[in-house]
């Protein structure tokens, strides 16, 4: 299929458009390149731009008559969601209404949207379901939150059919080592111990050591970006067949603690380096983890590189190459 991809030159896009492009569609990317790189795009065109430009948004429907959209670009930064929230529902929620309206305007009705666990906030059980009750705690989770009732509104009222994929934490890097997380200042868990054990940080900390789990730090449910990819091109072949709109939580089902994760970067780095125990952050569940069945169920995915090692060692080999980038 002809598909627009925004945010495909981000961390999880760039590794949905290498995907899609192995699977023989043609892909535009539109990215306002904020946080992600050009040289991560390595099929399709990439179009440079704003999403808030609804003028060149419409152009761009207009010229390429796309029969899909995966949309991808969006802030993720909770802290920065709770002292700018304003930045977050313009970008998250407003932006996303008008990638909906342009959608509408050119007749495209499938839609592939990319979603988080933040918009369950702190549920009551550790493992959550798709038809649990939605209670963000941050703008973040409430901004994606509201992006995905106008989604399911207007599909009420329309021909889109969409499939929204709720992420939980999402580590590592390409199998090949050609794409990875390059965000600046990232706070991903993984990303951050392996930097640390790189020596690209003095140090890392462990927000909170006193929660009700096993050892006390919160506990992760953690997929690889690559498994995350595939599940988009499966939504992505679902919506073609005729599927209908859907929700989907995007996990393995399990989980580790802050302090396993932190052992397991020792381990397969070879370097012990220093995890500072601090305070508690607000708004920091102490359990979440994927009901995954879902989506095992709808789109006949499954998981190929569920080993927290691979996910760690391949975050690994991609810092030690990103600096060449």
């Amino acid at each position: 299929m002809k598909v627009l991809v925004t945010g495909g030159a981000g961390y999880i896009g760039s590794h949905v458009v290498r995907q899609l492009g192995e699977a023989g569609h043609q892909i535009v990317v539109y990215d306002n390149l904020s946080t992600g790189h050009g040289w991560a795009v390595l099929a399709g065109e990439l179009v440079v731009g704003e999403l808030a430009d609804r003028a060149r948004l419409d152009a761009l429907f207009a010229a390429h008559r796309f029969e899909a959209v995966l949309h991808f670009a969006a802030h993720i930064v909770v802290p920065e969601s709770v002292s700018d929230p304003l930045k977050y529902y313009r970008n998250n929620t407003a932006n996303t209404l008008g990638l909906i309206e342009t959608c509408h305007r050119h007749q495209v009705n499938r839609f592939v949207f990319s979603s988080t666990a933040a918009v369950y906030g702190m549920p009551d059980t550790g493992q959550v379901s798709e038809g649990d009750p939605l209670l963000p705690i941050n703008p973040y989770g409430a901004s994606k939150m509201m992006s995905e009732r106008m989604l399911m509104d207007y599909a009420a009222a329309s021909q889109l059919r969409h499939v929204i994929l709720r992420y939980f934490n999402v580590a590592g890097a390409a199998l090949d080592g050609r794409i990875g997380q390059a965000t600046p200042e990232a706070t991903h868990l993984i990303k951050v111990a392996c930097e640390t054990a790189l020596g690209k940080r003095p140090k890392m900390m462990v927000f909170g050591s006193d929660y009700p789990t096993p050892d006390g730090t919160c506990v992760r449910d953690y997929i690889h970006v690559e498994d995350l990819a595939r599940a988009h091109v499966d939504a992505l072949a679902y919506l073609a067949a005729g599927g209908g709109s859907t929700v989907l939580n995007c996990g393995y089902g399990h989980g580790y603690s802050v302090r396993e994760i932190i052992d397991r970067v020792q381990a397969v780095s070879g370097v012990p380096f220093v995890a500072e125990e601090v305070g508690r952050r607000a708004g920091d569940p102490p359990l979440l983890i994927a009901e995954s069945n879902k989506i095992r169920q709808v789109l006949g995915w499954s998981p190929r590189h569920d080993d927290i090692d691979l996910i760690i060692r391949t975050a690994l080999d991609w810092e030690r190459t990103l600096g060449e980038k």
